[in-house]
């Protein structure tokens, strides 16, 4: 099973002293890369800006991996790549994922979200 067909992905993104911050996260898989979906004001959105370095790996509702961690490459996606995200999740988590969707743009607007793409690395 590849990551993009998990239910949830471990996130790790690093502080600037190297401090390893870990976050589950939904996720999508497209061609080669992963796709997931977070509020702008995050602190992972400040690290990933910042270096792109990260860690993925399987993990369960609570973030408890359920798989070995790999090294990848991550960035912000622009407004329509953002968009292109909210569907995917919206089609791979069915109604519960369109309905969280649908409320996060009620709560933070259309931009208060951002699509992340990550690439592992091979």
């Amino acid at each position: 099973m590849s990551l993009g067909d998990e239910k949830f992905l471990l996130l790790t993104t690093f502080r600037k002293d190297g401090t390893p911050v870990p976050t589950p996260l939904w996720v999508v898989g497209e061609a080669d890369a992963l796709f997931v979906w977070t509020p702008v004001d995050t602190g992972k959105v400040k690290r990933i800006r910042r270096s792109g370095d990260v860690e993925v790996a399987p993990c369960d509702f609570k973030g408890n991996p359920t798989g070995a961690a790999v090294k990848a490459r991550a960035r912000l996606l622009d407004e329509a790549g953002s968009d292109q995200v909210r569907q995917l999740i919206g089609r791979k988590y069915g109604l519960l994922g369109k309905v969280t969707v649908f409320g996060s743009k009620l709560r933070r607007g259309k931009n208060g979200t951002v699509g992340i793409e990550i690439v592992p690395s091979t």
